[in-house]
């Protein structure tokens, strides 16, 4: 309906310690129009994100190999990365997943923020938020 925009931040958390290799890897395959084929393979193999997994998930969505493997080693989206956690920790980002809900600020670069969710909610929680936002007077 064009009334809400997804937008997808990384946020790997250090604990995490294949995390931030396997965000580069949903970026690399992006290069290649697969960042979605290559999430849902990182959110089902959480416990397989070693380098040698995350090309078998390339290999697997038809990824041209060089090009994945060569864009992983030279770490082509690293400082994208990096910019992402920074700019999450800047807005309060303690963990993942966290949704920020709002409206598109008279630029249209920024959003300003009128709800947070975080930790992994029912639809319902959405729906509701999202329904409630649409509804309300524009500030």
């Amino acid at each position: 309906t064009g009334k809400v925009r997804y937008v997808v931040r990384d946020f790997p958390l250090p604990m995490h310690r294949q995390a931030f290799k396997a965000a580069e890897a949903a970026r690399c395959a992006a290069d290649q129009g697969k960042f979605w084929e290559m999430h849902a393979q990182l959110f089902h193999n959480q416990g397989a994100l070693e380098v040698e997994a995350l090309t078998r998930y390339a290999e697997a969505l038809g990824l041209d190999l060089p090009k994945f493997q060569q864009c992983l080693q030279e770490g082509r989206h690293a400082e994208a990365i990096r910019r992402d956690l920074e700019e999450g920790r800047r807005a309060g980002v303690r963990g993942t997943p966290t949704f920020f809900l709002g409206f598109l600020e008279s630029e249209g670069t920024r959003v300003k923020v009128q709800k947070v969710i975080v930790g992994a909610q029912p639809y319902t929680a959405f729906k509701e938020a999202i329904e409630s936002l649409l509804a309300a007077p524009k500030q």
